[in-house]
């Protein structure tokens, strides 16, 4: 490897560790060569689902609803299945258990209790679209891939992340992984990190600022916990 490569690759393994260690995120591996990457892991959901009472009748229709609102076709656009994945998870997923019986919440986020959620992070994670894409790091709530993150070593400008990040939501590649997500980062050890949401153009990326009581503190040290 490279003397830059490694420079851009400690700065990943400190972003992770940031994660693991002060946020409290468990670590889900490097899914480079893992097959099948989802934006929904649909095992981890599962089983998040199960610890919260949720029958597996309420867990399959749930899982069915969340599938059919992120997948694109038929014309379907990145924003609207976005939004359309924002409502369940916001507002829960309300299906019937059988026949004649009220329809029921299932949530599939606790906004109530945000530590019983399962807030985990992988990285290099393959995904296959028309062309693969291995955005640098992705994190998860209870399976769900809500935030992606891309990492550029110093000398690179923050910009070439957030392209990165919009072309991996052309349809030439891994549009479908976006619908998901409700932050797209891009950050590097000089200008720190600045984010969106699908779609957002490079110009209106923000920058993640906090009050931080050492001016000094590295740029990268941001906290995206619930």
């Amino acid at each position: 490897m490279s003397d830059v490569g490694q420079r851009e690759r400690f700065t990943q393994d400190r972003v992770v560790k940031f994660f693991q260690d002060d946020l409290g995120y468990d670590y889900l591996g490097n899914w480079e060569y893992r097959e099948n990457n989802r934006n929904v892991e649909a095992d981890l959901l599962t089983a998040w689902l199960r610890k919260q009472g949720v029958n597996d009748t309420l867990i399959s229709k749930a899982l069915r609803q969340l599938d059919t609102e992120s997948a694109l076709g038929e014309g379907k656009k990145l924003y609207y299945a976005n939004k359309e994945v924002y409502r369940l998870l916001r507002y829960g997923v309300k299906d019937k258990e059988g026949a004649g019986q009220q329809k029921q919440t299932v949530w599939l986020i606790d906004w109530v209790n945000p530590e019983n959620n399962d807030f985990a992070i992988a990285e290099e994670v393959s995904v296959k679209g028309e062309n693969k894409k291995r955005p640098d790091i992705v994190l998860y709530v209870n399976g769900i891939a809500l935030g992606v993150i891309e990492l550029k070593r110093s000398s690179v400008s923050i910009g070439e992340g957030i392209r990165q990040n919009l072309d991996n939501q052309k349809k030439d590649f891994i549009r479908n992984f976006f619908t998901t997500m409700q932050l797209v980062m891009a950050g590097n050890d000089t200008q720190g990190i600045r984010y969106g949401t699908v779609e957002t153009p490079e110009k209106y990326y923000l920058s993640w600022k906090e009050e931080i009581e050492n001016p000094f503190d590295n740029p990268l040290d941001f906290d995206i916990s619930a």
